[in-house]
């Protein structure tokens, strides 16, 4: 007869019912979710847990039910929170008792508090602190653009800067769209409306038309920057994969005192001509090891959306490594 493992115990304090029922989410499906994810069984009564499983399984386990409970004391659990925590702490280095499942780095504006997932994250964040200018480079769903927009916001709350300017390329994705009606700012708008989306979720979106109405937020198409210069400000430039060389140029050299800058995009999703070289790639090469300037590199692990987008995602990052290796065999 096999013996069981000994079980892992953990006791949760205070013990706030109101916080432990977020936490367990409703007929416990949070704790449902750890249990497939790490292999373990969880059982619970009031503020004790019991965690049955491997050793390293169920000291991961352990973990994560901390983590949660402590990130209670802030925000509501939801399913997805767990996700990504599972997605983002990476379960292999939480099973190693890695230190990149400790602390996690936020940023807290008057509407939200943003945590960041995982380590890449947590370093994204970080050079956003630490340097003027910093670019977030990686798939779509890793939270590029939104922390971006989170460290704006906070920026801006903090008197830090006195404008957010968020730029983009003009570029169609890959389809002809023809004819666009309206005036100027309502043909740009469909480009531009992921950033206003960000800004509406941080701030709310009165307070967003206010401070747009009042010119303290801009949001404009990448061709508008050229001939400024920008100063005490905090500038974001999003899908920075569809600039050319000569645009980013111009983009980067308009950066003027007391401003900060993130760049952001992912260089497997260029719609440019083919007969034009990313912008994006270029200064990859040309400012990677320039002082004062941050680069900060996501993969498909740190993808924060829906656990099929991770999987597309790696799905076509090996069909690209495939093609390559057949075309060198040719």
């Amino acid at each position: 007869m096999l013996s069981q493992p000994n079980p892992v115990r953990l006791t949760l304090e205070p013990a706030d019912n109101a916080r432990l029922a977020s936490l367990c989410g409703q007929f416990d499906e949070h704790l449902r979710q750890i249990e497939r994810r790490l292999g373990v069984e969880i059982a619970s009564r009031g503020n004790h847990f019991e965690i049955v499983g491997s050793g390293s399984s169920a000291k991961a386990a352990s973990r994560l039910l901390q983590s949660l409970f402590d990130a209670t004391l802030h925000e509501a659990i939801t399913p997805e929170r767990v996700h990504m925590t599972l997605q983002q702490a990476n379960v292999d280095a939480m099973l190693e008792n890695s230190p990149e499942f400790e602390d996690n780095v936020g940023i807290r504006t008057k509407r939200a508090m943003v945590v960041a997932r995982g380590a890449n994250q947590q370093a994204y964040l970080r050079n956003i602190q630490n340097y003027d200018i910093n670019f977030g480079i990686g798939p779509a769903g890793t939270g590029k653009t939104f922390l971006a927009v989170a460290s704006a916001v906070a920026a801006l709350e903090k008197e830090e800067v006195r404008r957010l300017i968020l730029a983009r390329p003009a570029v169609e994705a890959g389809e002809k769209l023809g004819f666009l009606p309206g005036d100027m700012a309502q043909k740009v708008d469909p480009y531009l409306r992921p950033l206003y989306d960000a800004l509406y979720e941080m701030m709310g979106f009165e307070r967003v038309a206010k401070l747009l109405e009042r010119n303290v937020i801009e949001v404009a198409p990448l061709a508008f920057m050229r001939g400024r210069t920008l100063n005490d400000s905090f500038i974001i430039l999003d899908e920075a994969q569809n600039t050319t060389i000569e645009q980013i140029k111009m983009f980067l050299t308009r950066v003027g005192f007391g401003s900060k800058v993130v760049v952001t995009g992912d260089i497997t999703q260029i719609d440019l001509p083919r007969n034009k070289e990313s912008g994006l790639r270029h200064v990859i090469e040309v400012l990677r090891e320039v002082d004062g300037i941050s680069f900060t590199f996501f993969t498909t692990r740190d993808v924060v959306r829906h656990p099929l987008v991770q999987r597309i995602v790696a799905a076509y990052e090996a069909f690209d490594l495939a093609q390559a290796a057949s075309h060198v065999g040719d």
